[in-house]
């Protein structure tokens, strides 16, 4: 990679490191003036005056939250998710598709936050001073739940599927997936293009719900070695049960989230519950208190929750390199993602803020499985030149 592209990847990537902290800010700033102010209560008894039914009541109030909320952090939002990525190169979207997507995203966790907070505060209400451990395990239910459906009823919102037609990608990836007991008989493309270049694949769902896809950028900028390698990746997943492993591990965090969120709330309603009107941690008033409280947890985790998922992902680097046998294939993959992600950080960056393994510690991978399987790796490809110097 050219040095000026590949310190325009390390300045994208290493100011994300200051929107987490930026975020994480915001969220406070936000949850706090919606108590400060009782805005919180207000909607509250907005909610109630339409609705007295519980599950009507929560629903109302979780939609009015979700609207101030995405008002009061929408100057954020057009940054990081327009005007930031617009700067880097990094997104094929003019503003008006752009809000488009952003509407649907916000109906949609309009949607999914009710299904979620209906029966959640049914359980605070029911429940007392175990309600944390039963919302913990409503949590991971609803977790389970959006992993379920999201391949087959929220991933096509945003983008269009169809089935792969070029049967001299389509075929060898099926192959693949028979190999390792995979039980699709398609490949899906979509149209990812129309949003960034990035390149991505996936194995998803389960239960049922499984489909192999793989978007246009994908088709459009790798050879069939560089794609198999991808797909194999992404077929490790499936195969070694990292839907499953990250839930029971991502639950052992939510149950400790939960806990810290029981302390938390008791601890500020105790204090300052009667100043921002809110009648108890059963009252649906209550969820900036709990925004914000979560919001500490998780950004104190990050390293812990990147930690699993970085480990998942590497699993699944070295299942892809076993399935498809592409280590070149690989490492150019690997040095693509780099138009984004940072190339070689230190081992201390690595570890707090990458989900993901570096591209250096992929690229050692791959290339030390060819060096270790000199008879399986492919002759025939080779790495080739991704970036032109400017």
């Amino acid at each position: 990679m050219p040095p000026a592209q590949r310190a325009r990847s390390n300045a994208y990537f290493e100011g994300g490191y200051w929107l987490l902290l930026w975020d994480f800010l915001c969220t406070i700033i936000v949850m706090w003036l919606l108590l400060r102010f009782r805005w919180s209560a207000r909607m509250r008894n907005l909610a109630e005056r339409v609705s007295r039914f519980r599950p009507i009541h929560t629903a109302l109030y979780w939609v009015q939250f979700i609207l101030v909320v995405s008002v009061l952090t929408f100057p954020l939002t057009v940054y990081e998710g327009y005007v930031r990525e617009h700067k880097y190169g990094l997104l094929n979207q003019s503003f008006g598709p752009w809000m488009r997507d952003q509407a649907v995203m916000l109906a949609v966790g309009a949607v999914l936050g009710a299904i979620l907070l209906v029966p959640l505060f049914g359980v605070v209400r029911r429940l007392g001073k175990n309600w944390w451990l039963w919302g913990a395990a409503v949590s991971i239910l609803f977790v389970a739940f959006v992993a379920l459906i999201a391949p087959v009823y929220i991933f096509p919102i945003f983008n269009k599927y169809t089935k792969l037609q070029d049967a001299h990608i389509k075929d060898p990836i099926l192959s693949m997936a028979r190999a390792n007991g995979i039980p699709a008989t398609e490949v899906y493309e979509f149209d990812a293009s129309r949003q960034s270049n990035r390149v991505s694949a996936n194995v998803s769902g389960f239960a049922g719900t499984q489909r192999i896809s793989l978007n246009d950028n994908l088709l459009k900028r790798c050879t069939l070695p560089e794609i198999e390698t991808s797909m194999g990746h992404e077929m490790g997943h499936y195969v070694l049960n990292h839907a499953y492993k990250g839930l029971v591990m991502i639950g052992v965090v939510i149950v400790i989230g939960f806990a810290f969120l029981n302390w938390g709330n008791n601890y500020a309603l105790a204090r300052w519950g009667e100043r921002w009107s809110i009648r108890g941690i059963a009252d649906v008033a209550v969820l900036p208190l709990a925004v914000a409280v979560l919001s500490v947890y998780f950004f104190i985790m990050t390293p812990v929750i990147n930690m699993i998922t970085r480990t998942i992902e590497y699993e699944a680097d070295m299942y892809g390199l076993n399935a498809a046998q592409q280590p070149d294939g690989e490492a150019n993959v690997d040095l693509m993602l780099g138009e984004y992600r940072k190339l070689d950080p230190g081992p201390v960056e690595e570890f707090l803020f990458f989900d993901h393994p570096s591209g250096r510690t992929r690229i050692t991978a791959a290339m030390r499985w060819k060096a270790e399987h000199p008879e399986s790796a492919n002759p025939d490809e080779v790495a080739r030149p991704l970036f032109t110097s400017p």
